[in-house]
């Protein structure tokens, strides 16, 4: 469908990318991946036609659709929310109010035979054929499955737009994106402003959409699930891998090793051509293999090992002061803004050491809570801290703070005090802004670059409770497995507010879930909490206004003796039929997993296998792989049994 030819992109005389070239097909579903400042932000914007080359082609059909959506962008101003996503469907009203003029101009004009009414009744005709072709259906109910989906209530559809945060307008801006339905998506970090749920919303749609898809994206688990390919952008190459990201690491590591390799038997052999000829070249019996072996290196086609970016981000936060036991408790705290209630009588307390997380929709008091922790807000309730308790805080926005106009050096300098600022370019060096990049403007960085200039402030200062709101907004999937084992190092407290599972997942042993005013505990990780949130809403009864969408309708039943219709009991046992499989082919691979770790264990009455690391982290990737597929299985019986609860 696109296709990229001999592409190279300069800044400064510096090139960003080196005469690439690939192709974007019709089922393809991309995760574009490389470091931050590697150009994954500028490719989206060549074929979205913002940006262009400095040489090369991006030849795309004229009849193609795009659907770009970038980090940041100007929002329309005096729409509702509603308003603004029915522009997805401008062309559907066009057509609309096409029809309906050509029809008033046939019904008062009474010139017959004249070409002019014969020329309305071909536009008429063609317009009509065209929005037929369209089949737009309903497409108000389109709408709102798509914007309850991304996590807006139905009494925000009539809000302006005007009224909603930075994070809120960029998904009004991607539920228009999606409901036009484009022939190719190109998403830059559409993750960054939405909580799990709709995040977890979102995958679903991209993996059964029929679009095409371009993404960037840091979080794992959601190009993960959505992605089937890979581009890796690298020192101005691209790498170009048919899979998703996981295998693609994987595959990225066995090249470069196999390159390795050929590269130096090939060096080997080389060298002892070279000994050879040197050896025998003025020996007059030897005189045709020397001549054969000079040939033999000359039609040679010399390997190169691929280069590798290997600078690296390496953070370490510095030893904690230690704090009291608790270094924040709370009881029957409440905060409303005006008559707008957010956090209603809530208590938590989190122990020193401690690294949780607070999860939940965006708006329901994350950032509030956090507010209050470090008193930029009053309250009602009691909130404590402990002894001898020192906050470090990155917010959600620190990037944007930053004053574009000074360099990276300035900017630290500028807060630095005492003798740290005799280490300032160890520190940046240490954050990949050694040499030249030190004097770089801040206003030149990427989001990313820009995210770890913030992250610095937290060195300058030991602290011994961080405080981190959504740190990996930005980050590339290196810098942020850094960031999560500098955490897990760190000695202190932590409380990270994110919506990136993969992220947390090892992190954190207790997740609070904010909603409804109220803030829930949950001990374990993650994705013990999404296991536990999935099995209490297939346990609820009933669904409130604001989860129920128009695509979800139940099945139709007889008004007599409240007994299934033909059709839908038709339609309930195919249901059933395929819950069935689906719960055989889970039991199956639990079995299958349980008869691997088994047969593992047993081998670790060996003391050299007892003793492999690799054998133990396979073993340990095996058994968090069982609890995955016992979950699933879990989740897939419960469905099969409501199926069949509703049969009766």
């Amino acid at each position: 469908m696109i296709s990229i030819e001999q592409l190279t992109v300069e800044f400064g005389g510096t090139p960003l990318f080196d005469n690439i070239g690939f192709l974007i097909n019709a089922k393809d579903k991309i995760a574009l991946v490389g470091k931050n400042g590697a150009g994954k932000t500028t490719l989206l914007r060549l074929i979205a036609g913002t940006q262009n080359p400095t040489r090369g082609n991006i030849v795309i059909p004229s009849d193609l659709t795009i659907g770009y959506l970038p980090q940041h962008m100007v929002h329309n101003e005096g729409t509702t929310v509603m308003e603004e996503a029915e522009k997805a469907f401008e062309h559907i009203t066009k057509i609309q109010n096409d029809i309906e003029r050509f029809a008033n101009e046939l019904a008062t004009r009474t010139d017959y035979d004249s070409a002019e009414y014969l020329q309305i009744i071909e536009k008429h005709s063609r317009a009509s054929e065209h929005f037929h072709i369209i089949n737009p259906g309903n497409f108000q109910a389109e709408i709102e499955k798509t914007l309850l989906g991304l996590g807006f209530l139905r009494k925000d559809f009539e809000r302006q737009c005007s009224e909603f945060s930075g994070g809120w307008r960029m998904r009004i801006e991607l539920a228009k994106i999606l409901l036009q339905d484009p022939d190719v998506l190109l998403l830059d970090e559409p993750t960054n402003h939405l909580d799990i749920e709709s995040i977890q919303w979102l995958e679903n749609f991209l993996i059964t959409s029929s679009s095409a898809l371009m993404l960037v994206s840091h979080d794992r688990a959601f190009i993960d699930a959505v992605t089937n390919r890979t581009i890796e952008i690298s020192l101005g190459r691209i790498y170009d891998y048919n899979t998703n990201y996981s295998k693609y690491v994987e595959l990225r590591k066995e090249r470069h090793e196999q390159q390795v390799r050929a590269y130096e038997n090939q060096q080997r052999m080389i060298q002892d051509t070279e000994d050879f000829i040197e050896r025998f070249r003025y020996k007059a019996t030897k005189a045709v293999q020397v001549q054969s072996r000079i040939k033999q290196l000359g039609k040679l086609e010399r390997l190169e090992v691929d280069l590798e970016d290997t600078s690296r981000l390496s953070l370490k936060f510095p030893p904690s002061p230690r704090s009291g036991s608790i270094p924040v408790e709370i009881e029957n705290l409440s905060k409303a803004y005006g008559n707008h209630l957010v956090l209603d009588n809530i208590g938590l307390i989190v122990n020193r050491g401690e690294k949780v997380a607070f999860v939940g929709k965006n708006g329901e008091g994350k950032s509030t809570l956090v507010k209050c922790i470090l008193d930029e807000i009053s309250y009602s309730g009691k909130l404590k801290l402990g002894h001898n308790v020192k906050i470090g805080y990155f917010a959600q926005n620190q990037a944007s703070l930053l004053d574009e106009n000074l360099t990276v050096f300035q900017t630290i300098d500028n807060v630095a005090v005492g003798d740290i600022r005799t280490k300032i370019r160890d520190i940046l060096g240490a954050f990949m802004f050694g040499g030249e990049a030190s004097d770089k403007k801040v206003k030149v960085l990427s989001g990313g670059e820009r995210s770890r200039l913030a992250m610095i402030r937290l060195l300058l200062e030991p602290v011994n409770l961080l405080i981190l709101d959504e740190p990996t907004n930005h980050l590339d999937m290196r810098s942020k497995d850094v960031l999560k084992e500098a955490i897990k190092a760190f000695d202190g407290t932590a409380i990270v507010v994110s919506h990136d599972r993969e992220f947390l997942d090892g992190l954190v042993t207790k997740v609070y879930e904010f909603g409804n005013k109220k803030v829930l505990q949950y001990m374990g990780g993650i994705y013990e909490f999404l296991k536990k949130k999935k099995i209490e809403n297939l346990n609820e009864l009933g669904l409130s206004q604001s989860q129920t969408t128009m695509a979800e309708v139940p099945l139709e039943k007889e008004v007599s003796g409240n007994k299934l219709s033909y059709e839908a009991r038709k339609e309930l046992n195919k249901k059933i039929r395929k819950a069935e499989k689906e719960v055989e082919q889970a039991e199956n691979a639990v079995e299958k997993f349980e008869n691997e770790i088994a047969d593992m264990q047993t081998q670790l009455e060996n003391p050299e296998k007892a003793s492999n690391p690799e054998f133990i982290m396979l073993l340990q990737k095996k058994q968090r792989e069982l609890e995955q597929k016992m979950y699933e299985w879990e989740i897939l019986a419960e469905e099969l049994e409501e199926l069949k609860t509703s049969e009766l």
